[in-house]
């Protein structure tokens, strides 16, 4: 009986491990579109937030606010722009948690 209940245990961890495989992903100073989720994204929320789309999917971010980087709502603010920044974090369940933004200059 002991038998089975290891091997019972090494198949849970088992799928425990590879489940969190597929819901986390480390991103690594990536060049990622930046901008508000709702406003440019068209996420689906409740106010203004903060949003990256990597690899062409978007992602609310955890971890920095919208209003961390000026006014969302100005002429070239979130809400109204998409820009580029160089982030590093990873997504887990379908959320970027973000361990560093750097806003990159737009291009004119």
């Amino acid at each position: 009986m002991a038998l089975a209940f290891g091997i019972f245990t090494i198949s849970a961890n088992a799928q425990t491990a590879a489940k969190k495989a597929a819901t986390t992903k480390e991103i690594s100073h990536k060049v990622v579109d930046i901008a508000c989720g709702e406003c440019q994204f068209k996420l689906k929320g409740k106010s203004c937030d903060l949003a990256v789309r990597i690899d062409g999917h978007a992602y609310f971010v955890d971890g920095k606010n919208i209003d961390e980087f000026g006014d969302a709502h100005g002429k070239h603010g979130f809400c109204n722009a998409v820009s580029k920044a160089e982030v590093t974090g990873e997504i887990v369940n379908n959320r970027f948690k973000a361990k560093e933004i750097k806003l990159l200059p737009n291009k004119k």
